[in-house]
């Protein structure tokens, strides 16, 4: 790992302001509703400091928190997927004279602050996805490129966290250009920021503080430690081989009598890629626009082909989710889809947690997972 400095914990407007004088936009989690989101901030006040996630299986909102810490809240509701894969998107334009023409991509330099590393993991699988193949989406890569991303290392997990388990986090070890530690002592409340790109170096050099000590490296790392043994939910260490041997297993219509398809659940996906391209022409036809927008796999139209939908039963369209979020993504993309967030758990309106859903197939027990799975975690 590079270099590392201690700043004081009013330095944080320190480092926002020099991202800014840098032509930076600045990003971070913002509380709105109850809930967190991502979008610009314009100082260190504008983060939840204090509160943090009562999160649970159907259930997210922020409360204060034991400690007046600046990151000891969590995850916005939706990851940087929208930083660089819009919700919606206009491709291509055309008029009268029926030119074609591709609509610019708007990608100003943009600075994430709070960038949990399940995020970061998450970013790398999308990055996999739409510049991996032989067909590099050019859109994604120039927002990408864009961002510069500044990382934040758990010390408190939220109840539906399972990142530990799947090898992304709560420790950041690469994909940043920054990466912060909160240190919070009895009379001493510091940042350890340490540099992991050439770009973060550049800014860290220009950043007031003090080198940091071994102790100060010990405790960010022992941290980050008693946030991965605290994390109440773990993904089964052997999920592809279960999914795979179990396309028909009974427990499938369990988990459709209460899967709703609302397909919250892909929508917070910091990894969901699905998407879909819709024309749109003017009442007298003489414009025509080409969009792209995120789509699920738990719509009905999803699976549309001529003559009729492939998957019309709910269970037919969960069983596809799960299954390819954490089996079949390892044949496509070498990795799983899951990066161990945990959203899919807390936005589900009728609680159905994904790692519970798992044991419950391995078990080979219906009733194992849903209805049990506040009481076994």
């Amino acid at each position: 790992m590079g270099r590392a400095v201690v700043i004081p914990h009013q330095g944080l407007d320190d480092l926002i302001s020099l991202l800014k004088a840098q032509g930076y936009q600045v990003w971070g989690a913002r509380e709105t509703d109850g809930a967190l989101e991502l979008g610009p901030i314009a100082a260190a006040a504008d983060l939840p400091r204090g509160r943090i996630e009562a999160a649970e299986a159907g259930t997210v909102r922020l409360v204060d928190g034991p400690r007046d810490a600046v990151f000891d809240h969590t995850l916005p509701m939706q990851g940087l997927k929208r930083a660089v894969y819009p919700a919606q998107e206009r491709l291509y334009r055309t008029g009268p004279d029926l030119l074609t023409e591709a609509e610019p991509v708007e990608a100003p330099p943009t600075a994430v602050l709070g960038v949990r590393p399940c995020d970061l993991a998450a970013l790398d699988t999308l990055t996999a996805v739409f510049e991996g193949g032989p067909f590099v989406d050019t859109r994604v890569r120039q927002r990408r490129e864009a961002l510069l991303l500044i990382a934040v290392n758990c010390m408190r997990p939220a109840a539906t966290c399972f990142c530990a388990s799947m090898g992304t986090g709560p420790r950041a070890e690469g994909g940043f250009d920054l990466a912060i530690d909160e240190l919070i002592e009895a009379e001493r409340h510091v940042f350890v920021v340490t540099a992991g790109s050439a770009r973060g170096r550049e800014i860290l050099d220009q950043l007031p503080g003090e080198p940091a000590g071994e102790a100060d490296l010990q405790a960010a790392r022992a941290g980050s430690r008693a946030c991965a043994e605290a994390q109440q939910r773990r993904m089964a260490g052997d999920a592809e081989a279960v999914l795979k041997r179990s396309y028909d297993h009974p427990h499938w219509a369990a988990v459709a009598e209460r899967c709703l398809s609302c397909a919250n659940c892909t929508m917070v996906c910091p990894t969901c890629f699905c998407g879909t391209v819709e024309d749109r022409s003017s009442l007298d036809g003489a414009e025509a626009e080409r969009w792209r927008r995120w789509d699920s796999c738990f719509t009905l139209d999803f699976s549309y082909l001529h003559g009729g939908a492939v998957r019309n039963e709910t269970a037919s369209r969960y069983r596809q989710w799960i299954t390819h979020k954490l089996a079949h993504w390892h044949d496509q993309f070498g990795r799983s889809g899951c990066v161990g967030c945990g959203r899919c758990i807390g936005w589900c309106p009728v609680g159905i947690d994904i790692t519970a859903e798992v044991r419950a197939l391995a078990a080979g027990d219906p009733a194992a997972g849903g209805l049990r799975r506040t009481a076994d975690g």
